[in-house]
């Protein structure tokens, strides 16, 4: 038999154990199908940087991560496409011949949006 001491701890489990079972969607409905929730914010694991070497690399690296970050949320549009203006410039530059040039303003581009 249950003492009268205890049977506040009981009722209180039982409630706490029904509270638990009505969160868990599987609990209450073994057969149910519970979606995945939707990755926002998270690169999906079949992303993969651009290859390249020399400026044309640097830009193409950058460039794909500004364009991974505005789509999963972590640039706004303006902020993306004041970025890839800059990158733009940076294309130029590299097109020209003028490497150095074009990894310093990719390097500028970097720091002037917070990028390491």
């Amino acid at each position: 038999m249950i003492s009268h001491a205890r049977m506040p701890v009981l009722v209180f489990a039982a409630v706490v154990a029904a509270m638990l079972a009505a969160c868990n969607p599987r609990a209450s409905a073994p057969n149910a199908a519970v979606p995945a929730p939707a990755a926002s914010g998270v690169t999906p694991s079949t992303s993969r940087m651009p290859e390249g070497s020399g400026c044309a690399g640097d830009v193409a690296r950058f460039r794909a991560v500004l364009a991974n970050d505005a789509e999963v949320g972590h640039l706004t549009q303006s902020v993306f496409a004041r970025a890839t203006a800059d990158l733009d410039k940076a294309t130029q530059a590299c097109v020209a011949g003028r490497d150095g040039d074009a990894r310093a303003q990719v390097a500028a581009t970097r720091r002037r949006y917070g990028y390491p």
